[in-house]
């Protein structure tokens, strides 16, 4: 039974199980859920779903197969007049009424097209008519967890309807990210120096545990000296242009590092395109609001980790060419190729976050610059999972 569910789930990438999948059937055959599409929703996603970064996945592939119950497209117009005028709502309170209409869902859809065949009025209440209230396994605003909700919103949400809002797209690890997420994915850029020379103020987790252990299990805390991050962080972002569309995700990322108190030292600096003479220090990249690039390389000392933010699409000519500088009056003696290796050379961890997502490097206007600039530097794309990929390449020895 639901063996095509199966197959559709590990197809859209949940990493199901054959044990999972028998858990699951071992569940059903013990009536922990009755018919209830709604409970089985809930049965699955606590059996099969490992992850709640994998709860949004499992939300479409259930509304994908599921959504066949939910409501037919070829409903008459005069349905919808009688089930979306004058409801009368009307409460049930003793729910052992609804167990005979705990139907299998193929039999249900086919009484469905039954009735609407039948019925020539409007039906309120009651418990065999589409009609509104009551406790019919057609209709809405009454009660009835293995029925078919027709028009206006449920009063209890069916399966296909929980899982179509999608509370959890916010969870997905490919998700773009917003400024928590920034957050707590740049809280993993954490280097640690030696024991500073200071008062014993930090809890120390394992040696409390352990004298704890040794004092009978009586509690007894344990401190030690606080350490520091030692990580200094270069971050240069592209501005303008192309990058206007992503200019809220970068934002974003922004105002996550700059609220960030953890980093040793913090340099962040704006570029258009691509780097050349000067950095500038707002986002405007207005001429004059600049230090020069040669300063940078010569005072950030080669222990600052760098992270290029930028999509990385633009003319051949301003990564080519002399002169290719797309900043109105202002030239480059060196192309735009010779400033990015030099920071490869003065830069031993370097990489490169592209909002565009991964799947469409190749075929995004600009993809021959972007795979260009994606040889000079380690490329990931700004979601949760590129940036976690991207920040452990950054902490790589």
């Amino acid at each position: 039974m639901f063996l095509d569910f199966f197959y559709l789930l590990r197809a859209k990438g949940l990493q199901v199980s054959l044990n999972e999948w028998l858990s699951l059937v071992e569940a059903l055959d013990k009536g922990l859920i009755g018919s209830s599409l709604t409970e089985f929703y809930h049965l699955c996603r606590s059996i099969l779903i490992k992850s709640e970064t994998e709860y949004d996945k499992f939300d479409q592939v259930f509304a994908e197969y599921f959504q066949g119950i939910e409501s037919p497209e070829d409903l008459p117009a005069d349905f919808w007049d009688w089930l979306n005028n004058d409801i009368k709502l009307r409460d049930i309170n003793d729910k052992t009424v609804l167990d005979k209409f705990q139907a299998e869902l193929d039999e249900l859809l086919k009484r469905f097209k039954e009735r609407m065949e039948e019925q020539k009025e409007r039906h309120d209440g009651g418990n065999y008519w589409i009609g509104t209230g009551g406790t019919s396994t057609m209709g809405h605003s009454g009660y009835n967890p293995a029925g078919i909700r027709v028009g206006s919103e449920g009063r209890h949400k069916t399966a296909v309807q929980v899982a179509g809002e999608r509370k959890f797209r916010d969870f997905r690890q490919d998700s773009v990210l917003d400024i928590r997420q920034f957050q707590m994915a740049f809280r993993k850029l954490r280097q640690y120096s030696a024991r500073m020379e200071s008062a014993k103020t930090e809890l120390d987790i394992d040696a409390t545990i352990d004298e704890t252990c040794n004092n009978a299990g009586m509690l007894r805390l344990v401190y030690d000296k606080p350490r520091k991050n030692t990580i200094k962080l270069l971050i240069l972002f592209d501005s303008d242009g192309s990058m206007t569309p992503y200019s809220t995700l970068c934002n974003r990322l922004f105002q996550a590092v700059s609220k960030s108190s953890h980093f040793k030292d913090l340099k962040v600096y704006y570029f258009h395109n691509c780097v050349y003479d000067h950095l500038f220090t707002t986002p405007y990249c207005r001429k004059g609001d600049w230090v020069d690039t040669e300063w940078v390389l010569s005072n950030l000392n080669s222990e600052y980790k760098v992270i290029f933010v930028g999509d990385g699409t633009m003319s051949p000519s301003e990564l080519t060419m002399k002169g290719g500088n797309a900043t109105i009056g202002l030239f480059n003696n060196e192309t735009g190729m010779q400033w990015l290796n030099k920071f490869k050379k003065k830069y031993k961890k370097v990489i490169w976050l592209n909002p565009i997502l991964k799947a469409d490097w190749e075929h995004v206007y600009g993809g021959y610059t972007l795979q260009m600039i994606g040889e000079v530097f380690p490329m990931f794309e700004l979601t949760l999972d590129g940036l976690e990929a991207g920040i452990k390449k950054l902490l790589v020895k």
